[in-house]
């Protein structure tokens, strides 16, 4: 038997003191319940890391099939939903995004059009800012892919993305 603390040994000593022998068993010394198992449940979980994702480039596609990503880039999946980022702020454009990205795919949507915009004089703020943002761990595990729109869908200026799909369970 292990030996206990001496204030659990106390406290088992005054909880016992008035207890008396049944008749017939040996004179073996009364000895403290044991103490219950640890369950696996309660056992501290360790976290598995984050599987590391390929870096999201602009039309490379690591994430998908050859077919899927031919598909994408030509326009040929269906835009099951559509955000325009126009006169947005970077800030607002970002919250807009993380919203939108989110409720997408827990929608159960696929591929998705975010419309950023050629900018004014050269290259836009948040035409350039958008493929980063979408690189960022916010976004990443929630995305496949993302390829320039085709010219019916705004072309430089708009983006398509491939989201993951929601697991059941």
């Amino acid at each position: 038997m292990a030996t206990k603390p001496s204030s659990e040994q106390a406290l088992w000593q005054r909880a016992t003191r008035d207890v008396k022998r049944l008749a017939g068993r040996s004179e073996a010394p009364l000895a403290p319940p044991p103490r219950p198992a640890v369950k696996k449940a309660d056992a501290p979980r360790r976290t598995l890391p984050a599987p590391v994702l390929p870096p999201l480039t602009l039309n490379r596609f690591a994430g998908i099939d050859r077919a899927s990503a031919e598909r994408l880039k030509r326009g040929r999946l269906a835009v099951e939903a559509r955000l325009d980022l126009h006169g947005m702020t970077q800030a607002e454009a970002h919250r807009a995004l993380s919203m939108f990205i989110r409720m997408s795919r827990a929608d159960g949507k696929r591929c998705v059009l975010v419309i950023t915009g050629r900018g004014s004089v050269g290259a836009g703020v948040l035409k350039g800012a958008v493929p980063r943002w979408l690189d960022e761990p916010e976004f990443r595990p929630h995305l496949l892919a993302i390829a320039t729109a085709q010219p019916r869908d705004g072309g430089n200026g708009a983006l398509y993305v491939m989201l993951r799909r929601t697991r059941a369970g």
